[in-house]
């Protein structure tokens, strides 16, 4: 359920609220906004409990929450999350441009692609050290080395970084180098690696699972935002299934249900979505007419030699355009980059 403070109630008054709570053994989160405060109680349902709470004069009114998803959802938070990371805010009036190699391939590659994309537009490096791959004999990333070079990079460019954790023994370590830590589809599931990240304060990108419903997506973020690190941003990068003219299905629609359904931003990556390099600028346009606050795209100096998702990633020449494109689209749904 949910405590919905006066407007205007003082700390002091929110603070004896959720200290009752606590005595009565629930776990407590709160919601600041502009005009009042929220408090989320996460616990068995009690009808006494919620009497209790409407009885005291600070309290406006208690409200049930219905979904499974509580501090994901809307009925806990009504106003948009915006996440900041330094000068930039995701989920804000700018839209987020995340771009660079699938992989790290060497420090050359990485700094040409981190150029390039600034240049462009893109104010976060995306580059993964550590790659989950379907095949063992696939390239596996340069791990540690990798994660180096993207400190290096930034150090000399002054993107952002976001990459992948794979386990929960690796967040303390990634979370030195990324700015924003990445959850892959593969691991979207990975309850223990959640629980992790729900520990530190850190943005989290929270990639949908490769057949994951977006129930399934939002409890998955319920995991981190229960831990006390509310800096999730959602990414939808398609799902799995019957069509096989694409790598994968980009479910465009989730994009405007999940902003009904949820508070916490959303961005696409048309790159993992489609497959294929020559969908991303179309597939991107879209997405950013559906609603989405950023987009994640794959950009490599030459991606017939990327050790990587070469198929899918665009050139230097080819990201700039696409970037050119986007303006227009964002201005139409009053958006800027």
């Amino acid at each position: 359920m949910i405590v919905v403070m006066n407007p205007g109630a003082e700390q002091k008054e929110i603070d004896r609220i959720t200290t009752k709570l606590k005595n009565m053994g629930y776990g407590v989160h709160l919601s600041t906004g502009e005009n009042r405060t929220v408090i989320g109680v996460i616990g068995q349902r009690r009808e006494e409990v919620a009497q209790t709470m409407e009885a005291m004069p600070e309290v406006e009114k208690v409200v049930f929450i219905s979904r499974p998803f509580k501090l994901a959802g809307r009925e806990f938070h009504p106003e948009n999350t915006v996440i900041k990371i330094g000068d930039l805010a995701v989920g804000g009036e700018e839209l987020v441009l995340m771009a660079g190699p699938c992989a790290v391939e060497n420090e050359e590659q990485l700094m040409e692609a981190a150029v390039a994309v600034k240049k462009a537009g893109a104010r976060v490096l995306r580059g993964g050290a550590f790659k989950p791959r379907t095949s063992p004999y696939s390239f596996q990333g340069l791990e540690k080395e990798g994660l180096r070079f993207l400190d290096q990079v930034r150090s000399k460019t002054g993107l952002y970084i976001v990459t992948e954790v794979m386990d929960q023994f690796t967040v303390a370590e990634v979370a030195e180098c990324a700015d924003i830590i990445q959850v892959g589809a593969r691991n979207m599931q990975n309850y223990y690696l959640l629980r992790e990240l729900g520990k530190i304060r850190k943005p989290v990108l929270l990639k949908r699972g490769l057949s994951a419903t977006i129930e399934e997506w939002l409890m998955a973020a319920e995991y981190i935002l229960s831990g006390g690190n509310y800096e999730v941003i959602l990414c939808e990068r398609g799902i799995r299934t019957f069509e096989p003219y694409t790598r994968n299905t980009l479910d465009l629609s989730a994009v405007p249900l999940v902003k009904q359904l949820s508070h916490l931003p959303i961005i696409v990556d048309p790159s993992h979505g489609t497959g294929i390099a020559e969908l991303v600028p179309c597939m991107s346009r879209a997405a950013l007419a559906a609603g989405a606050d950023g987009l994640m795209i794959e950009v490599h100096p030459n991606p017939q030699e990327a050790l990587s998702d070469g198929p899918q990633s665009l050139n230097p020449r080819q990201f700039k355009e696409l970037v050119g494109s986007l303006k227009g689209v964002a201005a139409s749904v009053g958006r800027t980059i």
